[in-house]
């Protein structure tokens, strides 16, 4: 019974070791995500998708650098980013400051078979950070095509969005509106937009799965487990 009972202590402590092992070599840092916006209804503006809210639809997600937003659309509507709160506060893509806005995807309004498209626009300035549609004056804006978010620093950005060394430096800190702007940061002219994911996909970052543990450690694992039922066995 006394050797029982020291068998099965010592297989216990055996598996919370494995058990320990295990969670130190599977955990991982959190990952990169991809956001599709609007999820499944797009972006588009209300006369189009009239239950579309997109600051709900960010409401109480967690935005940081090196996520991407994914903007499912068509060629009549546009995809601005800006980091001015009146340029967005107006809808005012025309008389923004280039240091301060992006046009990441222009519409083409003289269309009349607007063709399908998806942009994916990388997260890389830390504060708020203001999405609008900018055509027809801001109508689409105005009606409801646009939205803001919060931007934290999260793991940083990842190297493939750093800027190189010998490339020029970051924009003007932008005009100032209600709310902080964001540090510089310029999009590297060959950075890898993501290939297309479901909402909040993640992207792998820094893990190590079971899988890689056992490939290089099954051999030592094996080795103890057997010792351990031989000590088991007396």
């Amino acid at each position: 019974m006394e050797q029982r009972s020291k068998g099965s202590e010592l297989l216990f402590f055996t598996q919370s070791c494995l058990l320990l092992l295990l969670l130190c070599f599977g955990g991982s840092v959190e990952a990169y995500k991809n956001y599709t916006v609007g999820d499944s209804l797009g972006w588009y503006d209300n006369q189009m998708k009239p239950t579309v809210n997109y600051q709900k639809w960010a409401t109480g997600k967690n935005f940081s650098l090196g996520d991407f937003l994914i903007f499912n659309t068509d060629s009549n509507h546009s995809v601005v980013q800006s980091y001015n709160f009146t340029t967005y506060k107006r809808c005012d893509y025309d008389n923004a400051l280039e240091n301060d806005t992006t046009e990441w995807s222009a519409a083409d309004p003289s269309s009349t078979t607007p063709q399908p498209g998806t942009v994916a626009v990388p997260l890389l300035k830390v504060g708020m950070t203001y999405f609008f549609s900018g055509d027809y004056d801001g109508d689409q804006c105005r009606n409801g095509q646009h939205f803001k978010i919060n931007v934290t620093y999260g793991q940083g950005l990842p190297a493939s969005l750093k800027d190189p060394p010998d490339e020029a430096p970051g924009p003007a800190n932008a005009v100032a509106g209600d709310d902080e702007n964001a540090p510089d940061t310029v999009v590297p002219s060959n950075f890898n937009n993501p290939h297309e994911e479901s909402s909040d996909d993640k992207v792998e970052s820094g893990s190590v799965s079971l899988s890689v543990f056992l490939k290089h450690f099954g051999w030592q694992l094996n080795g103890f487990l057997i010792l351990v039922g031989l000590i088991c066995s007396f």
